[in-house]
């Protein structure tokens, strides 16, 4: 019998479920090794009642379940607690579930600041919010923040080629080889070990020769431009260069840390810092978790007497 597979997303963007509908054949070959039981995306298959309550939602039982997006409305806390009562190994699927993502970038203010902020104008009074809205919660989690996840599987999206081989070894019953590197131990990039001492706008364009290969230009970061690869985990180009670089533009840290537990804020002021680059240069500091803005890393600030701000 042939493992149960059942797939679900919740607060992001279906990213995730078009990088493993492009896997082409690999995808062919990976329906004849596994059950579909439930997919959104490629099936109709409704919960028992759609309003999202615990004892309300209903899912088959699967071996492997992979639920995309964080947890951002109150309806996907009963749709996740299914998933993982239902799925014998649940894997958070993509950068939104593993550390939040792009949608976990709201957590930097209140929910009702953003609900403002979405339907008012500059021109005009805030509007009311329409009824149909769900319910926001109050910020945007990661899938580890409300169950147990048994394999984390970051990028926005993931390779598709990543993502099946996984599906495939946990269906096979294989030891995953998942990779730990950050873009910087992939990167052929030369580095000279001294920065510009301040970082550069992101409209300023890297110093390359266009027929020369990668291997030839000098690490962007040291270049003076704000690229997150000391900081970023690998994976996005496979064993070959990182997506970003082969375009000649930096990582934008799309990938979340290289470690569990680890920030990309506090962890990019240090490689600055061992490059000699001035941190006081980056306009905006919290832009650099924009992909992991989760486990409490973005937050509303307070703000103190006499005006200031604290986060």
């Amino acid at each position: 019998m042939k493992p149960k597979l059942s797939c679900e997303w919740l607060h992001g963007c279906s990213g995730c479920e078009i990088a493993l509908l492009n896997s082409g054949e690999l995808l062919l070959s990976l329906f004849q090794q596994v059950d579909i039981v439930h997919f959104p995306l490629l099936m109709d298959h409704k919960y028992t009642d759609g309003a999202g309550d615990d004892e309300e939602v209903s899912l088959p039982e699967a071996d492997i379940g992979l639920v995309t997006g964080g947890v951002g409305l109150e309806s996907h806390h009963g749709v996740l607690k299914a998933m993982r009562r239902q799925c014998r190994i649940l894997i958070a699927l993509g950068t939104c579930a593993v550390h939040g993502g792009i949608p976990a970038m709201r957590n930097q203010w209140t929910a009702g600041c953003t609900m403002e902020t979405v339907f008012s104008t500059a021109t005009t009074e805030a509007a009311p919010v329409p009824d149909a809205v769900p319910a926001l919660l109050d910020r945007v989690l990661s899938i580890d923040e409300q169950v147990r996840v048994d394999v984390s599987l970051p990028g926005c999206p993931p390779r598709p080629k990543m993502i099946v081989s996984v599906v495939e070894a946990l269906a096979q019953q294989k030891k995953l080889r998942l990779p730990y590197k950050s873009v910087c131990e992939t990167c052929p990039t030369v580095r000279t070990g001294k920065g510009q001492a301040v970082i550069r706008r992101g409209t300023a364009k890297p110093e390359y020769t266009p027929d020369e290969p990668l291997s030839r230009m000098r690490c962007l970061l040291e270049q003076g431009l704000l690229c997150m690869g000391p900081v970023t985990a690998g994976g996005c180009g496979g064993r070959e260069v990182p997506l970003c670089l082969r375009s000649r533009v930096p990582c934008r840290g799309c990938y979340g840390p290289v470690h569990e537990g680890g920030n990309q804020l506090l962890d990019m002021m240090n490689a600055l810092a061992s490059n000699g680059i001035d941190y006081r240069t980056i306009i905006d500091r919290k832009s650099l978790l924009r992909f992991s803005g989760a486990h409490g890393r973005l937050r509303p600030e307070k703000k103190r007497r006499g005006g200031q701000q604290l986060s």
